[in-house]
């Protein structure tokens, strides 16, 4: 049996805005999150997760470390 995975949204679900370039996120805690997963920015700036579909984005810009 298969189970279904829900499609991405094409807009973020929510944008937080991070001074660090490595970011934690479990999908807001609680019954309605998810295992709890590391990121890092990268030269973009930001990051989505590939859970909950929120957008990280570096307060100071892309290409900061």
């Amino acid at each position: 049996m298969s189970v279904p995975v829900p499609s991405k949204p094409s807009e973020p679900v929510e944008t937080i805005y991070v001074d660090d370039h490595r970011v934690a996120c479990d999908g807001g805690g609680g019954a309605l999150g998810h295992p709890k997963v590391w990121y890092e920015m990268g030269d973009e700036g930001q990051v989505e997760c590939l859970y909950c579909g929120r957008l990280y984005v570096s307060k100071s810009g892309a290409g900061t470390h």
